[in-house]
Formats: structure tokens, sequence, C-alpha cells
């Protein structure tokens, strides 16, 4: 019995020194919240348009085709910052190019905010979406290249809360300004830079990727790297994974990313990044004074109310961060896109019988919470896990710029189907596209829960 005992005691202590240990506490959620702070930018700059646009509309005199325009301008900014990102990721490193996303946060918010014609205005959210593209990009996957298995799940996820912080703070922060003055809604865009400047001076205290670094022939400073997070015995064991890995990795090309081998890969990547979008997240984050004010409140009480989508937006991203490698991607997925559905559902009918705004806000609420522990997160986190090390920033590439081609479009036409279809019609089918997105999880998405980036790969 003993003897069993001490066999038992010798086995797990085996076992915590394998690459599958989670990692060393403190230096790693410093750099992965550093890389996080991409995320917060992304969200701020996303959400802060929902403050912004009552106010530009009357000083610009803006149609609902001209409003969709402004707003999913960003988007366009996106997909190119999206597509331009990998091959420089893959190049130069996860560092360098995430500071000059920064860089652009900077440059957007001090241009939009002082804008004096709908064209400039546009020219710079411009700017702002290539920061947005390459930030939605290289963050999550800088995380996961860093992340021990068991903790990688969380740790991208905290990319995810970054991104509901930066949308609360859009949000709290537009609901401060609203009085400030008819200069208010240049406020709210100047605020950005703030964090902004935060994050490129911060990225001066991370290091480089160690995959990356392995990739690009310099395996005794990705060591030193996978020391500070793993300790010297797992630091080893995992360096030598990667670096078997690449052996069969050698190919960089984009040719490399359609190789019959990774069409699965692609068709799950594109398939999560499309539906996060298609099923309406954005038209809530983007729009909801306008959903509000529809629904008979005030534009004040309809801006005071996005704070409250803000909150639930943070809450239940923690939920997801707690659950994502205890119960796993997949069920998450599951349960978030029946719930959403559900609750564009009610949406739809509130706004066809014409029931109360709380109906309305409860809809709105129980969509937000659903996103906000699935598809927000988990997208994110299998993007970033399912590809090989010598293509990952071109593959999550292609993968994520289905993320922003679907968002583009469906920011671009909701004010126009609020207009000619109504409420109700718009909900019901965004509803669809979440049961959509439900038989797709359950049809083609994998559990990576646990495994190494290589194992998975």
């Amino acid at each position: 019995m003993k003897q069993a005992k001490k066999q038992t005691k010798a086995k797990e202590f085996q076992n915590s020194l394998t690459p599958h240990s989670g990692g060393r506490g403190p230096y790693l959620y410093l750099i992965s919240i550093v890389a996080a702070l991409g995320g917060l930018l992304f969200g701020f700059d996303t959400a802060v348009i929902s403050g912004v646009v009552p106010f530009i509309t009357k000083q610009f005199s803006l149609s609902g085709a001209e409003i969709g325009w402004v707003v999913s301008s960003l988007i366009l900014g996106c997909i190119v910052g999206v597509l331009l990102a990998g091959a420089p990721a893959d190049k130069y490193g996860r560092k360098k190019v995430l500071s000059a996303a920064a860089i652009l946060f900077i440059v957007s918010s001090l241009g939009t905010a002082s804008a004096n014609s709908v064209f400039t205005f546009v020219i710079f959210r411009v700017i702002g979406g290539f920061g947005v593209g390459i930030a939605s990009m290289v963050s999550p996957m800088y995380i996961a290249e860093i992340a021990p298995a068991k903790q990688r799940g969380q740790l991208v996820s905290l990319n995810q809360l970054t991104i509901v912080i930066g949308i609360l703070v859009a949000f709290f922060s537009n609901y401060l300004l609203v009085n400030t003055g008819e200069n208010n809604w240049r406020w709210m865009l100047c605020v950005m830079a703030l964090p902004a400047l935060l994050f490129f001076v911060a990225l001066f205290f991370v290091p480089e990727s160690p995959r990356w670094m392995v990739l690009h022939n310099n395996p005794e400073k990705a060591l030193q790297t996978l020391e500070k997070i793993n300790g010297t015995v797992v630091a080893q064991k995992e360096l030598e994974i990667i670096r078997n890995s690449m052996k069969n990795e050698s190919d960089t090309s984009f040719k490399a990313v359609f190789a019959p081998e990774l069409r699965l890969p692609l068709l799950i990547g594109i398939g999560l990044a499309f539906f996060q979008q298609i099923t309406g997240i954005n038209t809530i984050m983007y729009y909801a004074p306008l959903i509000f004010e529809k629904s008979g409140l005030s534009i004040n009480s309809a801006i005071y109310q996005t704070i409250l989508i803000g909150v639930i937006n943070l809450v239940f991203s923690l939920v997801a961060i707690y659950f994502v490698d205890r119960l796993g991607r997949k069920p998450l997925l599951i349960i978030g896109s029946s719930l959403m559905g559900v609750s564009l559902l009610v949406l739809s009918i509130s706004f066809i019988y014409g029931l109360s705004s709380f109906v309305t806000l409860v809809a709105i609420l129980l969509f937000i919470a659903s996103f906000a522990s699935s598809l927000g997160p988990i997208t994110w986190v299998i993007i970033s896990e399912l590809f090989p090390n010598n293509v990952r920033g071109k593959a999550m590439s292609i993968s994520i710029v289905f993320v922003w081609i679907s968002c583009f479009f469906v920011s671009l036409i909701f004010p126009v189907l609020l207009e000619k279809i109504g409420g109700g019609n718009t909900f019901l089918l965004l509803a669809f596209f979440c049961f959509m997105s439900l038989i797709f999880n359950l049809k083609f998405v994998k559990e990576t829960k646990g495994k190494e980036l290589e194992e998975i790969n």
C-alpha cells in the first residue's frame, strides 16, 4: 500500500514537470495582460462610435446609409489590417507588429477627434481599423504562443476580457462626456489616445514569442523566455517539442496554408470568425442607443443603458474565462449559440408587437451574456490554437479577416434594414444565423482543451 502511494506521488511529480504544467503566475499573467491591451483598444475603438453617432448625425446631417458607412468604415480598415498583419508578424515578430498597431490607434484617436468633415473622419477611422485588425489577430496569437496548455484558454480569453473592458470604458466614457457641450463627441474619441500610449510603452517590457524565436533560429532567447514562464525543467522539454515540430514545418509560404491537411482547420477558423459577427453582436455594440431610442427611450437614457450592456459583457466574459479550460471550448459554443438565437427571437417579438422597452433590454442583455460567454472569447481561443507554428500568422489572418468582412456587412446594412424592414424582421434574420452557428459548432468544431499547440497541429 505504501509502495503504491509512493509510486502515485512520484508519478504526480513527474507529471508536474511535463510541458502540460501550468506556468509561473505573475510573470505569465503580466506579459499576457500587456499583449491583451491590444484587445482593450480594439474594444474601445469599435464601441466608442455608439455614443458618437447621434451627435455627428446631427452635425453632418447623415442619412441611414451614411451612418452605416461612417460606422462600418472602421471595418474596412480592419479587413486590410488583418490581411497585412500576418506576413509581417511571421517575418518581424509579434511585438513589433503590436507596437505598430498602438501607433495607429493614437493617430486614429486624435485624427477622428479633430475631423471637420465626414471624409476626414472616415479616413482616420479607417486608420484606426488598421490597428483594430492587427490587434485582433496578433494579440491572441502572441498569448497562445506563450501560454502553457492548461492555461491557454484562460489566458487567450484575457484578450476577450480586455475587449469587453474596452467596450465598457468606451460606454462609460461616452456617458460621462455626453453633457460636455457641442464638442462632446470629439472628447469621446480623444480618450483612446491614453491607453494606446500605455500599450506602446508597455510592449517594450515583454519578450518576443518563444515559438517565433525558435522559428527564426534563436532558441537561446526562446529558452530564456520559456524558463521565466515555466521553470527550467519544463522549459527544456517544451523547447525540444517546439524544435521537433519545426523540423516538419519549414515551409512558411501562403501555399503551405492551403495544404490538404490544413483544409479542415481553415474551415473551422473561417466558420467561427464568420458566425461570431454575422449573428449580430456589433449591431448592439455600435447601434445600442439607436435601438433603445426606437424602443421609446430618450438619447441620454439610451446611452446610459449601454453601460449596463458593457457591465453584462464584462461579467459573462469572466464566466467564459472560468469555464474555458474546465468545461471546454465546444460546450460553451453550443450553449451560447442556442441562447443567442432564443434571445434574438424574443427581441424580434418585442419589436413586432411593440412590447415594453424593459423586454427589449432583457432580451439584449441575455444576448450579450450568451455571446460574452461563448462566441466572443472562444472564437479567438480556437483560431489561435488551430494552425502550425510556421504559418500561424498567415492562417490566422485568413480566418480572422472573415470576422471583419461579416462585421462590415452587418454594420453597414443594419441601419438600412431597420429603416426598410423594421427591427422585428431584422432581429429575426439574425436569430436564423445564430441557429446556423449552432449547427456548425455541433458538426465541425473540435475540442482543443488541455492540448499543446504542437499536439493540436
